[in-house]
């Protein structure tokens, strides 16, 4: 069984509302498992559930090499979308081109705003995937299309000031969204939908889930701190 979005799982033993739970299928280990409830699932909302999107568009992801990014960019292309994906390093680059980015921004010596017109002969994206938040938000509102979406689903970086509405019309008649994993498995059919599909992805291969470190229970502190540090190309998995 696996499960996400449930307080007091950093435990040798949980109590999980059984309406909450979700059977492994064959082909999916546990540890596999625990890595796509959480990060596999939002990034198939996002793919798959919060835009209208046709072969041929740009998006742009930021933190392709992270653990929702790197899966995120896997089930784009399966949308046949084009994904531009900012990293800051040549190994995080690595990781992510073969999670499926066609270009790579590094985003620490790049502007990201730049690099991203000029990959788009200056029209922008589709879609802004941000998960960085305050360091990010105003130039990836710059990377948008007319009638694009920037869809803000996490602040690394920190929380974003307070917007102006009246932006996102100068922009180009934009739209924003800040979306949460719970509310798209809502529902138990929802739930069980949404993991039903990313666990065929993964027995399938066509989705292929990165564990960038493991930590025993014990040093779930470490593991906290890894993360904190933007260090990680993956998922964290804490062992009991």
């Amino acid at each position: 069984m696996a499960w996400t979005n449930t307080p007091g799982s950093y435990a040798t033993e949980a109590v999980i509302p059984a309406e909450r739970l979700v059977h492994l299928p064959d082909g999916v280990t546990a540890e596999q498992g625990a890595a796509a409830m959480l990060q596999a699932m939002t990034a198939h909302y996002l793919a798959f559930s919060m835009v209208s999107l046709n072969p041929g568009d740009t998006c742009l992801v930021h933190a392709a090499a992270g653990g929702v990014g790197a899966l995120l960019s896997q089930m784009l292309k399966m949308r046949g979308v084009r994904v531009i994906g900012t990293t800051s390093s040549e190994e995080k680059a690595k990781v992510a081109r073969e999670a499926g980015a066609d270009e790579i921004i590094f985003y620490n010596r790049e502007d990201f705003e730049t690099e991203t017109k000029r990959l788009t002969d200056g029209k922008g994206v589709a879609v802004v995937y941000d998960s960085v938040g305050k360091d990010t938000f105003d130039k990836s509102i710059n990377c948008l299309r007319l009638r694009g979406s920037l869809i803000l689903y996490g602040q690394s970086s920190g929380a974003v000031p307070p917007v102006d509405p009246q932006i996102l019309n100068a922009k180009g008649s934009l739209w924003l969204s800040r979306p949460t994993l719970a509310h798209y498995v809502a529902t138990r059919e929802e739930l069980n939908q949404r993991a039903a599909e990313v666990f065929d992805f993964i027995a399938q291969g066509k989705v292929k889930i990165r564990v960038d470190r493991k930590y025993p229970l014990a040093q779930a502190a470490d593991a906290q701190n890894a993360l904190a540090s933007r260090a990680t190309m993956g998922k964290v998995l804490l062992i009991p």
